[in-house]
């Protein structure tokens, strides 16, 4: 049912300075990005190995406010191979969805739930044409 880890994602206070970190120092390649609605950048994906990813969302004092997060964990992501099957999974166990699956901007299939902690956990269908199936 889950096939591994997909990315883990952090909210970054300098973009440069973390890809800096991520790709020149640690030797992670940058594989791409995703843009918000109003096209401004919102999200760099680091690729670690094929198929796993650091996901780095713009922060800093503006986009932290915005967002309402602090600098640091955003979530977890896990994919799985059937996106109706995990949500049904998590259902039959009394878990109730933070958001239904969905198509996101990256063409990939989501849920949400929280652990007992809180901290946010994705499930991800990918899809064919995703930029994570083609970097």
């Amino acid at each position: 049912m889950i096939k591994g880890i997909g990315h883990l994602a952090l909210i970054v206070e300098d973009m440069d300075k973390s890809l800096e970190f991520y790709c020149d120092i640690l030797g992670f390649e940058r594989a791409f990005e995703i843009r918000d609605d109003e096209n401004n950048p919102w999200i760099e994906y680091i690729k670690v190995a094929p198929g796993q990813f650091i996901e780095l969302f713009y922060g800093g004092v503006h986009k932290q406010q915005e967002m309402n997060q602090q600098i640091g964990f955003h979530h977890l992501c896990l994919e799985v191979g059937n996106i109706h099957e995990i949500a049904n999974h998590l259902k039959g166990k009394g878990l109730t969805l933070d958001v239904e699956p969905t198509q996101g901007k990256d063409n990939n299939y989501q849920c949400w739930i929280k652990d007992p902690d809180g901290n946010r956990i994705e499930f991800m269908q990918l899809d064919p044409s995703s930029p994570h199936m083609n970097c």
